[in-house]
């Protein structure tokens, strides 16, 4: 588990989820919430944060396991 938080927070997985978030999360909104922004529609809090947090937890999910599978093949003497 240890391992697993400090990939969570390793800087490089950090900035690439937040580059992730930013556009696919942009990209949900004008989905999701088309009518606030161009219509007459009130704003979804909760699915603005969602939209955001979604694709930033999966960049996330992403990236430990990468790393986590390149260790495991390192310490297994695979290339």
């Amino acid at each position: 588990m240890q391992r697993v938080l400090h990939h969570i927070t390793h800087p490089p997985v950090l900035k690439r989820s937040a580059k992730v978030s930013l556009v696919v999360g942009s990209i949900l909104n004008l989905i999701n919430q088309y009518d606030f922004l161009f219509g007459d529609a009130e704003v979804d809090i909760l699915r603005g944060f969602l939209n955001y947090l979604v694709p930033f937890c999966v960049a996330t999910y992403g990236g430990v396991t990468a790393r986590l599978e390149r260790e495991q093949d390192e310490a297994g003497g695979k290339a």
